[in-house]
């Protein structure tokens, strides 16, 4: 895996409109049971690790142990390490450090593979988890390098005043605007 970066404000709206469409759409597929809580927990720690999201990693592993996952299969997530990850979910897993790791660009070989080994459906939901996590660990990489640089608790290396506050700024923005875009493109697909 590349060393970890920062997002720039072209990549931060492109991964939030995609989060803006998958949001509903993993709402209805986790309560039609298409991608249990879990799953989806696996995913998130995932994308994540790969990432360097200290918010997301602290709220996803609440979250994960509320889901059942094991103390020891979180860490080993939140490390890079697969050992307890389930045989069946290991792909979705891979894959998704794997987009993180391509900064929401990956290869179209392995997102085809994706949909052959979970069906259109799971792989429709997982891809939705992966988005929705991407714009989490965006956005708050900037907001807890901010919140920390407050409190005096800590600082992402990759982080600096100017790019917190770029960053979250844009929201105000990115929000409506990405909510339109989310919109009109989702009509046309």
């Amino acid at each position: 895996m590349t060393q970890k970066q920062r997002y720039n404000l072209k990549e931060a709206y492109g991964i939030l409109v995609d989060a803006i469409r998958a949001m509903p759409k993993l709402k209805k597929e986790a309560a039609d049971g298409v991608l249990d809580q879990a799953f989806k927990e696996r995913i998130m720690l995932a994308v994540t690790e790969v990432n360097g999201c200290a918010m997301c990693s602290y709220a996803h592993t609440q979250m994960a142990l509320e889901a059942g996952l094991s103390s020891e299969e979180i860490s080993g997530l939140l490390t890079g390490v697969m050992h307890h990850v389930p045989e069946d979910e290991a792909a979705a897993i891979l894959f998704a450090q794997h987009y993180a790791d391509s900064r929401g660009k990956p290869s179209p070989k392995a997102q085809a593979i994706i949909y052959q080994t979970y069906g259109k459906a799971k792989a429709d939901a997982i891809m939705h988890a992966i988005h929705v996590i991407m714009a989490g660990n965006v956005y708050g990489i900037a907001f807890g390098s901010l919140k920390g640089r407050i409190t005096h608790k800590g600082i992402d290396s990759r982080s600096s005043l100017g790019y917190e506050i770029t960053l979250l700024l844009s929201l105000i923005l990115y929000l409506p605007v990405g909510l339109v875009h989310a919109l009109l493109t989702s009509k046309a697909s």
